[in-house]
């Protein structure tokens, strides 16, 4: 068995969604783990975890746009805080706890100490597959592309394996990095997607005027989260954040209109929806999701809002719907075989993809590096 240091970032809730299929994995098959996280990685998986508290990178936005403006002051103001926690975590963890490899979804301050303490780095993500996988981009994105790149290597630099969840694959970079379908929340796993004609409607603020074009639509449904109300108006109504109510009104929808994140967009291919993608700008990770799910022609990518457009996916839900069906089902069992497989041995594995990053001329005897 092996001692794990599992870094998870707390920016929004996939992260931690994600980090929790692993966690209780690890932990029912006897590994010793101690996670790093903050935010909503504190509030998702500090009552059932071993946890340190740390300090985390946070991404500003304004109407739909990222702001590099506010996302620069809000980290700055993190920075004093984060020096002292940097230290507690290299005494407390790194050297009280000792760990025999680090895994990260995403969570810097773990991966640079693994590469200082000369430990085998496992990255579990979905924005690796943007460095890593060759993929197509519309053009006008070039520039957010390499901006999204060179963030993602700053964040973490040099991992040794990567294990990148995706829902649209590509031809790979290298032999370290490997493709598995997204985990699956047990909330998810359980649902029993229905169809009670209804349109799932999630937006954060900035799409006051996307929720006033519903109206347009007075023989359609729209039930929609994220606005702040309360109440129904019309063909519109609006409901306070539930997790539970909010996954019950995604398993029998007919459709979903909602911003580009990862996790939402994976889980109702899962669950059969169509969707209609609203990026947010500058977020090329959004973006390049957007991409992905009309390249599978399972839901469209709406860069400018428009009530055409709006009108186009509504009559296009059959399409959808079938493209939908020849999807392959998504299982969660791949990635946590390949996890095992690092770690057997008191991760012997991950241990020899360290070495041959550190060498890349010496192949150690026995390292597996197609998976």
């Amino acid at each position: 068995m092996a001692k794990i240091v599992y870094g998870v970032s707390g920016e929004g809730s996939g992260h931690s969604s994600r980090a929790r299929v692993v966690l209780e994995h690890l932990v029912r098959a006897g590994h010793t783990v101690k996670v790093v996280t903050y935010d909503r990685g504190i509030r998702h998986l500090g009552p059932d975890f071993d946890v340190f508290e740390s300090v985390g990178l946070h991404i500003a936005s304004s109407n739909n746009r990222v702001s590099p403006l506010k996302t620069l002051l809000a980290n700055l103001q993190l920075m004093p805080d984060g020096h002292k926690k940097l230290n507690a975590l290299r005494k407390e963890v790194f050297k009280g706890f000792a760990p025999d490899v680090v895994i990260t979804d995403f969570e810097p301050m773990c991966a640079y100490l693994a590469h200082h303490y000369d430990l085998p780095l496992i990255t579990i993500d979905n924005q690796h597959r943007l460095r890593y996988m060759d993929y197509e981009y519309p053009p006008h994105l070039k520039n957010d592309r390499y901006l999204a790149v060179g963030i993602i290597r700053a964040m973490i630099p040099k991992p040794d394996v990567s294990l990148v969840t995706t829902f649209y694959y590509g031809a790979l970079k290298n032999q370290r990095t490997f493709l598995f379908p997204p985990l699956l929340r047990k909330q998810v796993q359980s649902l029993e997607p229905t169809d009670r004609n209804h349109v799932l409607v999630y937006l954060t603020s900035g799409f006051e005027q996307f929720v006033e074009m519903l109206k347009q639509f007075p023989r359609e449904q729209f039930v929609i989260y994220g606005q702040g109300d309360k109440g129904t108006h019309g063909n519109l109504t609006f409901k306070a954040p539930s997790n539970d109510g909010f996954l019950q009104d995604l398993a029998t929808c007919k459709a979903v209109m909602a911003t580009a994140g990862f996790t939402l967009i994976t889980e109702s291919l899962h669950l059969k929806k169509p969707y209609l993608a609203l990026p947010m700008a500058g977020q090329f990770e959004q973006a390049i999701n957007a991409v992905f799910l009309e390249k599978l022609n399972c839901g469209i990518n709406l860069q400018h809002i428009d009530p055409a457009d709006i009108g186009h996916f509504l009559y296009r839900l059959p399409d959808f719907k079938k493209a939908l069906a020849e999807q392959p089902e998504f299982d969660n069992a791949p990635l946590l075989q390949k996890v095992d497989a690092l770690l057997a041995d008191n991760a012997r594995q991950a241990k020899l993809f360290h070495q041959q990053r550190k060498y890349p001329k010496k192949s150690p005897e026995g390292l597996t590096v197609q998976g």
